[in-house]
């Protein structure tokens, strides 16, 4: 061994580690082996049979150019996905890569940086600081109203103290699952010279309006989506955005080549011709979370109205012990969001059923 070689450490200690991350943990929530696993917001019916097949069938095709890198614009996947989403996008419109993270990394990569301003709401998405603190963007935040809403009056109040040249409206918000009405973002695009970013991850559960009828107006508004949720892929990373062909064009500057696999790119076209089929499963995701709502506030529980496929609910005098005891019972759910609550993903009749029996073991005491 070359005497220039130092032995690895386990710790970073030894390494030129960026000072903002000395100290810092790796995201991600539990992932756990449990018979109910409603933690993590996914889908939870897996591709039916013929989808299975279908997919199997263009991953063979796919194959066959293995060898070759994949069309780096990921064309005919954004074409697809600007006809998924009508209101006279064309795929100038999309912009595709490997899940919202991505997605939102190369917004703030193009649009933050060294010396630029993140804007979010909280409680809100817990990945919004890593993506400002790995792109060197400051990240500011300012508190939602009592119901976990927003206003413009308080959106446009937090952009003239912070002056951020990106600013994120999350709808439905996560964790909370409250929405922002066209109107605001109407308001707040009008109003500011910032990139507006609506993260719609959840917008295929919701009854309120998407933001994507605003795009034509508003050259700096970007909304964002993932096919994690309604498209039952979360294992194959697509994440994409609609906005102006310029957005698009600053994405395509940041990005690295060849970023969205051949298999991913074929995945969701497939995925995208079902989804009829997908969409359907949505409706009754949509709707067992509604009935889990009406459950909760049947047995004293506080509920924040939620448009997702998730409810934060409480309250709990300590929530760490509430999660820890329905893990005892084989309940995986999500220990985030305000203190004193937890948050659930919707999942199949059978594990709501389990989430219920599960809670009505649970102490009553342990609720304020």
């Amino acid at each position: 061994m070359s005497s220039s070689c130092r032995t690895m450490s386990s710790s970073y200690g030894d390494l030129p580690l960026r000072a903002d991350l000395v100290g810092q943990e790796p995201y991600g929530a539990p992932q756990l082996d449990v018979p109910v696993v409603l933690n993590v917001n996914e889908n939870p019916y897996p591709p039916s049979p013929a989808l299975r097949q279908a997919m199997g069938a263009a991953i063979q095709e796919a194959a066959g150019s293995m060898n070759r890198y994949p069309d780096r614009d990921a064309l005919a996947l954004r074409e697809a996905l600007a006809s998924y989403l009508g209101n006279g996008l064309t795929a100038g419109n999309i912009w595709a890569a490997n899940g919202s993270n991505e997605i939102m990394s190369q917004l703030l990569t193009a649009f933050g940086g060294p010396g630029r301003t993140m804007l979010t709401f909280t409680p809100t998405y817990s990945m919004y600081p890593e993506y400002a603190r790995n792109t060197c963007t400051s990240y500011v935040t300012e508190p939602r109203r009592q119901d976990f809403t927003v206003d413009a009056g308080l959106v446009l109040s937090a952009i003239a103290r912070h002056s951020p040249t990106v600013v994120v409206i999350t709808t439905p918000n996560n964790p909370t699952g409250t929405c922002t009405s066209l109107e605001v973002i109407d308001a707040v695009c009008s109003a500011t010279n910032a990139v507006v970013v609506v993260d719609e991850a959840y917008q295929e559960f919701s009854q309120t309006p998407a933001a994507l009828s605003l795009l034509a107006r508003h050259p700096r508004l970007v909304v964002t989506r993932t096919m994690s949720k309604a498209f039952a892929m979360a294992g194959g990373r697509v994440g994409y955005l609609a906005a102006s062909p310029a957005v698009v064009d600053a994405c395509r500057l940041v990005r690295l080549p060849y970023h969205l696999s051949a298999q991913t790119q074929v995945l969701a076209l497939v995925a995208l011709t079902h989804q009829d089929e997908l969409l359907s499963r949505v409706r009754q995701l949509a709707q067992e979370c509604r009935s889990f709502q009406d459950w909760l506030r049947d047995n004293g529980y506080e509920v924040v109205p939620s448009e997702a496929n998730f409810v934060l609910f409480g309250r709990f005098t300590d929530r760490h012990a509430v999660w820890q005891d329905l893990l005892n019972r084989g309940v995986l759910i999500r220990e985030t969001g305000p203190q004193g609550f937890l948050r659930a993903s919707a999942g199949k009749p059978e594990e709501m059923a389990a989430l219920k029996e599960a809670l009505a073991k649970i102490n009553p005491e342990g609720r304020h």
